[in-house]
């Protein structure tokens, strides 16, 4: 139509002309005639006097011309439109039945892979793939052909006889890791499921409907109804594919990817602000969601022989409780999420995502099965870390290794300290120094010779102050501890049906088993498939104040790396942040729109009898003022958790705003005191002469005041007078 407006622009003078040579020849014959004519154009344009009809001629043509070509242009370009768009259709028509033809092992399917209507075409070429369609409005951020993908999975959901093959989208490149090994274009047969014994509960937590950051009980722990041990067969369990599988719903409002305590506190805050609402937590765990801070506590110190199975303990205060959040009757069926009337939580288990495709807003799972969601948080957590040295020094060395982390492992190291004669813990650390003081109490009442080695002077040397990590030492020998300190492995080798560990000082140490406990490593293996941005300093996926990593996708828990207004930029691997992070994450879901600022607290328990809680950066590196007391009965964690009635601390911690905190009147020390005695006190650690983190030794329910000393970001004059505010004084 441009050519056409510009050949029209070309002519229009020349026909203008044409018109007014014609005119005048009309009226030059009429007074040749002695009479005006009586029709110009129909009676002297053809017989106008010779030199005149030519112009009248050529004017026709012209015209003629025009309109022709115009016609012509219009018509091939139609055509050619609607060629190009049968081409289009007929290439993307092709592509299923491609895919099919090259997986020969996949199943035959009831339903022809001819093109459809209602069959997702990928997006175009020339998409932004950072840009993810809404899931509020897919029509209006997706194109046609992406918006009618949701509707051809809630095709195969209504007709489950026919299952039609998964379809690949353009711009999606499947993963080369092991851990990614399926293509997005395999056809997928999603899993079993076995029925629950139960209709499922749901309490609703009033503390998830409007979280204040300063008083937040974690959701995920309420000791409201203390759960029953869940069967692993009354959660829906993962298997061999079969007939059956096809129930399982393709679709779900709610994905969380992660079976831990950030997504059962999502997954509990999502259903306060939106009963009805339908979650799936998908995870790779054979287990629902559970706590994990017991497996290095409370339940090495229980006296119940099946403890392992029972999965049950005492907290410090005497009360018995399970790791689970909840009982199975908590949880629905995942073949009957799709069809629940009041929606619910449903937990598909044994199950690893190994593939995000953010634009179609779906996953792939290890079996092949693909589930389409409108909102999704990934919780993927983290997996622990190993040396090097005993990666490399061959299978039989690492038959002989744990990597501390799950339910599986807590139930294998038990079972290996009952039956070998020497266990050495490589790691200074939380975790390293909680698990050298369990095993050297049960050490006490066996042969097993427990062993902590580090590289540090002393246990947690990367944390506390040296002073008080050469007290904490000396606390951890008394449990029956082997300690050797300032030690780098150098090789590892299975010798005479022992462990040989080689220091590069030249040392030799023989065991029997190996505990590596040297540090975190968060899981992003989505991020390459899903495009999501991982932050190169601190690991995990970088997100926005509102956790978000993409306009319908969040992230929480170890896997988050968030932005800290008073700490700059931060990821933290504790249960707390775990609890909070979720908890807003899912309310965010759910159009909260809020932001974290939120300062989570971590705490470890070196036994029944020294414990302390830690707010904010807490790094042995920084300058550090430390404020201590004498210790009374009352300032051990038992007496603690026996008088707040909880065990996980963080429950309690947050019970109170620290908005107006009374100092106490006891007069408290001149300086620092440096004892050969730490009964209880206050560590703040500085930057720039501003308190960034905080320690509270053996001091139990004052976390409000510290993060509300971190928050308020002053310099403080006397830190002694600061301490008061926490009553270390008194008795």
């Amino acid at each position: 139509m441009l050519k056409c407006r510009t050949l029209w622009r070309t002519l229009a003078p020349l026909a203008r002309t044409s018109s007014t040579v014609c005119r005048q020849n009309a009226r030059r014959a009429g007074l040749n005639n002695g009479r005006l004519p009586a029709c110009v154009p129909a009676a002297h344009m053809s017989t106008a006097p010779a030199g005149g009809g030519r112009e009248n001629q050529l004017y026709v043509l012209l015209v003629g011309a025009t309109c022709v070509g115009g016609a012509i242009y219009a018509y091939r370009t139609v055509k050619g439109d609607s060629q190009r768009y049968q081409d289009r259709i007929d290439e993307i028509s092709s592509r299923p039945l491609k895919t099919f033809t090259e997986e020969p092992a996949t199943p035959t399917q009831s339903e022809p892979p001819a093109p459809s209507p209602a069959e997702p075409s990928p997006p175009a070429p020339d998409a932004d793939p950072a840009d993810p369609p809404s899931a509020e409005e897919p029509a209006v951020e997706a194109s046609p052909q992406e918006a009618a993908e949701p509707a051809a999975a809630l095709i195969v959901e209504e007709e489950p006889p026919a299952a039609e093959p998964a379809e690949a989208r353009p711009g999606v490149v499947a993963e080369d890791e092991p851990v990614i090994e399926a293509s997005p274009e395999e056809a997928a047969e999603p899993p079993v499921v076995e029925p629950e014994p139960s209709p499922p509960s749901e309490p609703t937590p009033a503390e998830l409907t409007e979280p204040v950051a300063e008083s937040e009980p974690p959701a995920a722990e309420s000791a409201a109804a203390e759960p029953a041990e869940p069967q692993l067969e009354a959660v829906t369990e993962s298997g061999d594919a079969s007939p059956a599988s096809h129930k399982v719903s393709s679709h779900t409002p709610y994905l969380l990817i992660g079976g831990g305590t950030a997504s059962f506190a999502a997954a509990r805050s999502i259903r306060a602000r939106d009963p009805g609402a339908r979650v799936l937590i998908v995870t790779d765990e054979l287990v629902p969601p559970y706590m994990r801070p017991p497996l290095s506590k409370e339940l090495w110190f229980s006296d119940d022989p099946s403890v392992t199975e029972t999965l049950r303990f005492k907290q410090w205060n005497g009360k018995e409780r399970s790791i689970y959040f909840q009982p199975p009757s908590f949880y629905i069926n995942a073949e009957e999420l799709g069809s629940a009337e009041n929606g619910g939580v449903a937990v598909l288990t044994g199950k690893k995502v190994v593939h995000m495709d953010v634009r179609g807003n779906k996953i792939k799972l290890d079996d092949d099965t693909e589930i389409s969601y409108d909102k999704c948080l990934i919780a993927t957590g983290g997996v622990p870390r190993n040396l090097q040295v005993i990666e490399r020094a061959g299978e039989e060395v690492m038959k002989r290794t744990t990597l501390f982390r799950k339910v599986e492992d807590f139930k294998s190291l038990d079972k290996v300290s009952r039956n070998v004669k020497s266990i050495t813990i490589i790691g200074g650390g939380f975790l390293g120094s909680e698990l050298a003081c369990a095993l050297g109490r049960r050490s006490t009442e066996s042969d097993l010779e427990v062993i902590q080695m580090y590289p540090e002077k002393g246990n947690m040397g990367k944390v506390l102050p040296e002073y008080l990590s050469n007290w904490t030492t000396e606390k951890v020998k008394k449990e029956g501890v082997k300690i050797i300190s300032e030690a780098l492995v150098k090789s590892v080798v299975s010798k005479d049906d022992k462990l040989e560990i080689q220091l590069k000082d030249g040392r030799l140490v023989k065991t029997d088993h190996i505990v590596a406990a040297v540090g975190l490593e968060p899981n992003v293996d989505l991020a390459k498939s899903a495009g999501l941005e991982v932050d190169s300093d601190f690991g995990g996926f970088r997100v926005n104040a509102e956790l978000q990593a993409r306009s319908n996708i969040w992230v929480a828990g170890d896997a988050a790396c968030f932005y800290d207004i008073r700490l700059g930029r931060r990821r933290v691997e504790h249960h707390d942040h775990a609890v909070v992070s979720g908890r807003l994450a899912g309310e965010n879901m759910t159009g909260a729109n809020k932001p974290y600022w939120h300062q989570s607290m971590f705490w470890s328990d070196l036994g029944p009898d020294v414990g302390y809680e830690a707010i904010g950066i807490v790094d042995s590196s920084l300058p550090t003022v430390g404020v201590f007391a004498k210790a009374t009965a009352k300032d051990t964690p038992k007496a603690a958790t026996e008088e707040s009635g909880t065990g996980i601390r963080s429950e309690s911690e947050t019970e109170h705003t620290a908005s107006s905190p009374v100092a106490s009147s006891a007069p408290s020390p001149t300086g620092v005191q440096h004892k050969d005695e730490y009964g209880k006190g206050v560590i703040f650690y500085l930057r720039d002469k501003v308190v960034v983190g905080i320690i509270l030794w053996n001091v139990f329910n004052r976390m409000p005041i510290a993060r509300k000393i971190i928050k308020d970001g002053e310099e403080h004059a006397d830190l002694n007078e600061v301490a008061k505010l926490f009553n270390i004084h008194d008795d």
